[in-house]
Parts: C-alpha cells; sequence; structure tokens
C-alpha cells in the first residue's frame, strides 16, 4: 500500500522534471549566434556619467560607451574619433574642429558640435563637482567659471554650427588633442540630462555616442553593453556584446579565467606569477604601462600637515625594491620620481635619495624621524587606508613592517572599499594616510604634475604650493618645448622635495588574453578598447 501511494508522487515529480527539462531546452538564449566578449574590471565604476566619473575602472568602461573628439588606436597612438579633422591657429591658441557627418547617439539622434560644448560646460561647472574639471584650465575663462566666478556659459568653447566645434585657450596646450580623448570629454546627450537629471546614466535612460549603448548594470556583478548599430564606424565594429564583469579579488579573476568565463583579465594575481607565465605563456601580456602607485599624506590634518621631515622619514623608510621583485613581483619598476619614465621630451627628476643604499636611507630615516618629535618612547601613530584587493593588502602589510622595523611607527590598516576610500580622499576628514593610483590620460608629464596643482580636484593630498603652481604656469607658458620641460622638471623637483607623496612603483600592464582574442596590442597608456578586438570561433 505505501508503494501504490508514493507512485502518483512519483510520477508527478517525472513530469515536473520533465517539464522543467523540456522548458530549459526551448527556452530562447537573447545572446545565441551573437560575438560576446567577456572581460574583467577590478572594481565597479563609481558613475557612468563622463563628467562625474574619477576611476580607472569607469574610464575603461566609459571608452566603449562614449566617444570623444579624438581617440586612440589599438597601440595607442592618438586619432580622429568623433571629430574626422581640425586646425590650430598660428599662434597654437583656438582649434578648430569638424564634428563627422554621420556620427550618431545610440538613439539615432545626430551627434552635433553643441552637444560637445554642453559636455565641456558640465566639465567646468562647480554644480558638477567633476574631478577632472581642471584638465580644461587653459580654456578660455576656465579657471574663473571652476572658481564660481562666471557661469559655465562663458567657458571658451563655442559652435559656429552643428558640425563646428572651437577651442579657444589662454595659453598653448601642445597636449590637448589627446586629452579630448579623456572620457571626461566627451559629450552629452541634453535632453536626455533634461528628462532624467543625474539619473541619465543609468541603464535605460543613457543614451551614448560610442561603440557600444548600456544595456544593464548590475552594481557588484556585470555592466552590460550592446553594439550601437548607429555609429559612424558599425561595419568594422565586430564585438556584438561587451559584459564587463566586476571581480575585485585578482584570485577570484583567476579562477574565473581557467573556467572560460573571461576572455580578458583585468589584472593578474601577484602569487606563484612564474608559474602564471609558463601555464599560460602568450596568453601572458606584461608591458610598461603610464602609471604610478602612491601613498598619499592628508596634508589638511596632523599629524603630516606642516610636517615634510616625517614624511621623508617615512618615504625613505620603504624598501621599494622588496615591494616590486618580493611582494609583486610582476616587473614593476621601483618608484624614485612622480612622473613614470618613458613620457615624450621629458626626464623624471629622481628622489635625492635615489641613489643611496637602503641602508643609508633607512640611516637618515631614523634622523628625520627624530627631528620630526618621535622616537621610541613617542611613537608615531597613524592611520593607513586603502581599498579592497589582495595586491593592497600585501603591500599595506608589508610597509607597515617596514615602519615598523625602521623607525618604531605603528601604522593601523585600514581597508574599505573603492568609492568609500574616494569620497574619504577628497572630504580629507578622517585619512591620514591613503593608497592611491594615477594613469596617465595623455602622452606627457603634465597629466601627472597638474595633478597637484593647488586648484585640482584630483589632488587628494590637498598640497598646496605657490611655489608649484608658479612653476606649473611658467611651464604652460612657454612655447620653447626645451624651455616647457625645464619648468616642468623644476615643478617635479619642488614636489619631491614637499613629499606630498609617497612614490611607490610604477605600473605594468598585466592582462590574461585568450588565443581567439584578435586585435589585442600592448601599449603604454593600457587602453584596450571593445572595438577593436574581435573573436576567432577557430581557436
Amino acid at each position: 500500500m505505501k508503494q501504490l501511494r508514493l507512485l502518483p508522487v512519483i510520477l508527478v515529480s517525472l513530469a515536473v522534471i520533465g517539464t522543467g527539462l523540456y522548458g530549459c531546452a526551448q527556452r530562447e538564449d537573447p545572446l545565441a549566434g551573437k560575438s560576446v566578449l567577456d572581460r574583467a574590471l577590478s572594481s565597479d565604476p563609481e558613475s557612468l556619467d563622463p563628467q562625474k566619473h574619477r576611476s580607472t575602472q569607469a574610464a575603461d568602461a566609459l571608452r566603449d560607451i562614449g566617444e570623444g573628439l579624438t581617440g586612440h588606436s589599438p597601440g595607442g597612438d592618438m586619432v580622429p574619433a568623433a571629430a574626422e579633422s581640425w586646425e590650430a591657429s598660428d599662434d597654437g591658441l583656438t582649434y578648430t574642429f569638424k564634428i563627422r557627418k554621420d556620427a550618431r547617439w545610440s538613439n539615432g539622434d545626430s551627434v552635433s558640435a553643441k552637444d560637445f560644448v554642453f559636455g565641456l560646460q558640465r566639465l567646468v561647472d562647480p554644480a558638477t563637482g567633476a574631478f577632472y574639471a581642471a584638465e580644461l584650465s587653459n580654456v578660455v575663462n576656465a579657471k574663473a567659471i571652476i572658481a564660481g566666478e562666471l557661469p559655465p556659459e562663458e567657458l571658451g568653447v563655442s559652435a559656429p554650427d552643428d558640425a563646428t566645434l572651437i577651442i579657444t585657450l589662454t595659453t598653448r596646450t601642445p597636449y590637448l588633442l589627446s586629452l579630448l580623448g579623456h572620457p571626461s570629454t566627451f559629450p552629452v546627450h541634453r535632453e536626455s540630462v533634461e528628462i532624467h537629471g543625474d539619473a541619465f546614466a543609468r541603464a535605460g535612460n543613457l543614451v551614448s555616442n560610442g561603440a557600444y549603448s548600456l544595456k544593464s548594470w548590475e552594481p557588484g556583478s556585470i555592466i552590460e553593453l550592446h553594439r550601437n548599430e548607429y555609429h559612424w564606424n558599425v561595419e568594422n565594429i565586430a564585438i556584438d556584446v561587451v559584459r564587463h564583469h566586476i571581480i575585485t579579488q585578482e584570485a577570484a579573476e583567476l579562477t574565473r579565467y581557467r573556467a572560460g568565463e573571461l576572455h580578458v583579465t583585468s589584472t593578474v594575481p601577484p602569487d606563484g606569477f612564474d608559474q602564471l607565465r609558463e601555464e599560460f605563456g602568450d596568453q601572458l601580456h606584461i608591458a610598461p604601462t603610464n602609471g604610478n602607485y602612491y601613498y598619499g599624506f592628508n596634508l589638511d590634518k596632523p599629524p603630516f600637515r606642516d610636517n615634510p621631515a616625517l614624511r621623508k622619514a617615512l618615504s625613505m623608510a620603504v624598501d621599494r625594491e622588496v615591494l616590486t621583485e618580493k611582494i609583486i613581483g610582476r616587473g614593476e619598476e621601483p618608484a624614485y620620481s612622480w612622473v613614470p619614465p618613458g613620457l615624450f621630451n621629458y626626464e623624471p627628476v629622481q628622489l635625492p635619495y635615489a641613489g643611496l643604499s637602503q641602508d643609508e636611507r633607512n640611516s637618515l630615516a631614523r634622523s628625520l624621524y627624530r627631528e620630526a618629535g618621535y622616537s621610541d618612547v613617542n611613537p608615531l601613530r597613524f592611520e593607513l587606508r586603502y581599498n579592497t584587493s589582495d595586491t593592497h593588502g600585501r603591500i599595506a602589510l608589508a610597509i607597515q613592517a617596514m615602519w615598523r622595523e625602521v623607525l618604531g611607527a605603528e601604522a593601523t590598516l585600514v581597508n574599505v572599499e573603492f568609492q568609500v576610500l574616494l569620497d574619504q580622499m577628497r572630504e580629507a576628514e578622517v585619512t591620514q594616510m591613503f593608497r592611491s593610483s594615477w594613469f596617465g590620460d595623455y602622452n606627457d608629464p603634465n597629466t601627472f604634475l597638474a595633478l597637484m596643482r593647488s586648484d585640482s580636484e584630483a589632488n587628494t593630498p590637498h598640497y598646496r604650493s605657490e611655489d608649484y603652481d608658479g612653476l606649473m604656469d611658467k611651464a604652460n607658458d612657454q612655447l620653447d618645448p626645451t624651455g616647457r620641460r625645464l619648468y616642468l622638471e623644476e615643478a617635479e623637483r619642488q614636489l619631491l622635495t614637499d613629499h606630498p607623496v609617497i612614490p611607490l612603483y610604477f605600473y605594468v600592464g598585466k592582462h590574461l588574453v585568450r588565443p581567439e582574442v584578435r586585435g589585442w596590442q600592448d601599449n603604454t597608456l593600457n587602453y584596450h578598447y571593445s572595438q577593436h578586438l574581435s573573436l576567432d570561433p577557430t581557436e
């Protein structure tokens, strides 16, 4: 009898299972037949609003979604993008751009010069709070607008017609064309902003002019982009769908790559680097890139405000060779300058103790530590904040041990999420020291040195020096490239003397790229647009 009572249940269960299997077999895959590229991002973008973005992660996504007047080739060279051509006046103070007649937004609207005017005005508008506003400081009236003294409409940009954009400068800006490929200068669809306000950059609302449009964004998980069928170069865009997977742990990223879930990683873990090279061979791409990794001091508050001797002592006590060879071990170079090597027409200035042995540096560091008012009896105690990452944690632990051993200083490590760290650095209320990095936005030392100007929103140490600002102004006034370089070198020398930051190492690009990915080229900017890639199904 028990078996007879169970039989209907079994039959029902089998029917349900069968129905479920049948349903799965019939369910249509929305991506079936499409070329899908899966790549990793090491953290969520803080925003996909071009003017409000701050991080390299947001910029990586925005270079797929939007498009500036200029762009970059697979090799990192500056090339025309939304602007098909341009010309500069003889004095270098006026640039006239011609917008492509076939440039389109993702909703089919034409991209006009007025859209670029709107985006550039948003960038300098104090109401936007743009991290990169100071990048336009050389445009007429930009400084006064940023300071709240003039309305954004007074910016030296104009559109005499839909196809013509004019930018007027106060001083020659050799890096302008490269700068105009940076996501902060991308145009914005005015109607979308008027309809949705700050929500215009969300999935379902965002109208973009790049190779791809935003389909969906699940924070902490995935950003899905679909090819913009209205893009002027759509016939040469091979990938239909791009999925940026948010993966904060390097080890997890590697696991997913091994499992075939990723075509491209954002980085590789520090552990077992030699084994990775042996395992993956040519899939492992290591190349010098235009980026520095540093610790910044909060110069608005004690204990580092008005104490350059203390800041210098902490910098000298860090054994950078140990960091790059033992802790990271992926080809990174120790940093004894603020500006990375390899930029056009520039030789970085070295810290004066760069040529000393680490023992010599440690001895001088102890003297400076005592000079700053600290000792074994009165040790320095402070917090070091860093965002979630295996590498950041390893580096922080190593440097914490160096400071304790060399100086007797005690650093408490505080791990916070990336967006939290960005907010804390900007507000400068709870931070004492913080981890950060900077990747150059164009091939010129100004992309690093302008960061530390007093009026720069990206100046997270809150470094203020009239001497430094004056040297940067003099550099911008130079017509002669040699004269400009000399002033920039002197500015870097001043910066290193004041020690608002501890340069630690220079980045290399580190990616795993599957064999089926075509079009990948290593470059110093570490820019890899999805539109330049394709997938070979035979691999």
